[in-house]
């Protein structure tokens, strides 16, 4: 379902090459933007995530569609002694490697190019794979998931945080108003690309959530996944694992 809606519909470009021209758009903004049309409030949904990743121990981590880092910088916290962020986006990266390098953090976290449909690593290499934000423009999902579970080592986490639809009144007609109405708005008067804040509002109105996307974890060979809905639901945090 997800495959259907692209960044730019009169572009004859893949989904793949969409996001990525989206993202390179985007970068210098991204997180100032992004701060205000969350209302801060993803900062404190990638510290949970960061909490449970931390709980496991890993020595190695793979953050995919890392865009400008935050998630791998905040990982650092777990001790893990090597943190690979990866994104199609090279303007993306290009901000994330500056405030890795800002940090000190460069011996830590690699940030590096690449395809999360087509992994550059062996199998069984991480202890620990997140993606925050990411998986809704995967442009084959199942496709990106069965690679996450070729490198991830057994017994590994897998954690996801993604936007989610609220299922109860009056949280579900206000997040309906929020992300077609307002979300799309500011992303036009403050953002140089017109079309990207209406692409990800869109996105995540039709992606699928709670069950829905632990079933999908299943049939790709995940266990024991578990929906942790966020904030009245607005977004869920995923965790599974490799047998």
């Amino acid at each position: 379902m997800s495959e259907k809606v692209k960044p730019y519909k009169d572009s004859d470009l893949s989904k793949k090459e969409q996001v990525a021209k989206m993202f390179d758009n985007i970068s210098k903004e991204y997180d100032d933007l992004n701060r205000v049309i969350s209302f801060g409030i993803d900062v404190k949904w990638r510290k949970k995530m960061v909490d449970i990743v931390a709980k496991t121990q890993p020595n190695s981590i793979l953050d995919i569609a890392t865009g400008t880092g935050d998630l791998a910088i905040n990982l650092s916290q777990t001790n893990a002694k090597k943190i690979i962020g990866l994104d199609i986006s090279v303007g993306m990266l290009e901000v994330g490697k500056q405030k890795v390098n800002h940090k000190n953090l460069d011996g830590i976290i690699d940030m590096v190019i690449g395809d999360s449909e087509n992994l550059p690593f062996e199998d069984n290499s991480f202890d620990a794979i997140t993606v925050a934000f990411g998986i809704r423009n995967f442009e084959h999902l199942e496709k990106g998931l069965s690679e996450i579970l070729r490198v991830l080592k057994p017994q590994g986490i897998f954690v996801i945080l993604e936007t989610s639809v609220p299922t109860k009144f009056p949280f579900k007609q206000g997040y309906k108003l929020y992300t077609k109405g307002i979300m799309p708005l500011i992303g036009k008067l403050f953002s140089k690309d017109k079309s990207a804040y209406s692409y990800l509002s869109a996105s995540a109105s039709v992606f699928p959530f709670g069950q829905a996307l632990n079933n999908i974890l299943k049939k790709i060979g995940f266990i024991n996944p578990k929906a942790l809905p966020q904030t009245m639901g607005v977004a869920t945090i995923y965790t599974a694992s490799k047998q």
